[in-house]
Formats: structure tokens, sequence, C-alpha cells
């Protein structure tokens, strides 16, 4: 039986809420949109498997909250992630004002050799845009980010954004991968989450509102 993939790790959307964290995550893992909002509860996730450099990634991607009063929770999430993305609305300067503060978590509770990446949301909204593509680069790379603006509408960089920080993460592990693969592991689990799979997948069935976003 051929294994489902040679590595899994997480990934975490982050940002303030309303920003597009969900219908990100629905566009890439399904395909789908759907303009009603309906705001995350807590914290929920989906999967996909990518294949990059002939390796089969599997990226549990966790969606959180942006609401001040879950924060508390998603922090216990910063930890054992692998990459995070930082996401704004064009459309909102205050969005992306907030997205310092986002950062400043990240510093503070993420491991230290995170992987980062700054998404400027709705893209398509172009009339209504508050925050110029300029100023996304620049803040990325005083950061040193990579930066992309997507649209889950039109799904515009969608899967590239996933796939660079999955490259990313790849790249960053890559010594601990060496290593593993030497040791003749068949699935190399950077997250250590399946153990835990049967649990989070109760908690995400629980407050799931699928892709609404």
């Amino acid at each position: 039986m051929a294994k489902q993939y040679d590595v899994l790790f997480r990934l975490l959307l982050l940002g303030d809420s309303g920003v597009g964290k969900t219908c990100l995550l629905c566009r890439f893992t399904d395909n789908e949109f759907h303009p009603s909002h309906i705001s995350t509860i807590g914290v929920d996730f989906k999967m996909k498997t990518l294949e990059i450099d002939g390796i089969k990634v599997r990226i549990q991607i966790w969606d959180t909250a942006g609401q001040e009063r879950y924060q508390t929770i998603t922090k216990q999430y910063y930890r054992r992630a692998q990459g995070i993305f930082l996401v704004y609305d064009i459309t909102s300067e205050r969005s992306f004002q907030h997205i310092m503060k986002w950062a400043s978590d990240v510093d503070e509770y993420a491991p230290e050799k995170i992987r980062k990446i700054l998404v400027g949301n709705k893209s398509d909204e172009v009339d209504k845009r508050q925050v110029a593509t300029e100023q996304g680069i620049k803040l990325a790379n005083a950061y040193g980010m990579d930066f992309f603006e997507t649209s889950a509408f039109t799904n515009h960089n969608i899967r590239e954004t996933f796939t660079r920080l999955a490259e990313q993460v790849l790249l960053a592990n890559k010594k601990d991968l060496d290593l593993l693969r030497m040791s003749g592991n068949e699935e190399i689990n950077l997250a250590a989450l399946e153990e835990e799979e049967g649990l989070y997948e109760r908690a995400a069935s629980d407050e799931s509102k699928g892709c609404w976003c």
C-alpha cells in the first residue's frame, strides 16, 4: 500500500477577524468560495497534500479566530506550528496596522525557526483598497518575509502562497528531514500530530462552520 505522504506539518493562519482567513483556507483546500461571513469560533483546521520536489507534503492548516476574546486559545497553537501566514485585508488599513501586533505575538510564542509569509487578501477589491501593494512589500521586507497579495474570490495567488510557505518549512527543516530519512522513517511527522488527530478532528467538528467565510 502506497504511503499517503512523506512529511506532515502544521501551518497557521493569523490576522484580524474578517480579513478572509477562512476564505483563503477553503479556496486552497476545497476550491470553494462563499461570500457570507461567519466568524471562526476558536480554531478550525483542514488538510491538504502537496507534492514539492518529489516529496509528498501533508499540511494541517489551522484557521484561527481573529477576535481578541479567542487569542488566549489561539496562542497555544503558535508553539507547535512550523509556518504562519500573517493575513490582512487590503481594504482595511486597521487590519494592516495590526500585523505588527500579530508578528510580535509570533516572535513571543512561536518556535525560533518558524517560517512566516505576509498576505494581503481581497486583492480583487481594487476600488476599496486602503493599503498599497508597496506598503505590504515594505512591511514584509522589514520582517524578512515573502509577500503575496491574494484573492480567495478570484483564486489569485492562493496555491502559490500556500506552496511557498510549505517550501520554506521544508527548507528550514531539511537537516532534520535528512536525519529522519537516514533512520528509515517512512513518514516524517514534523508537527507530531498524528496521535492527536482524532482529538482535534472532534474539536474541529464541534466548532466547524464548513467553508462559509
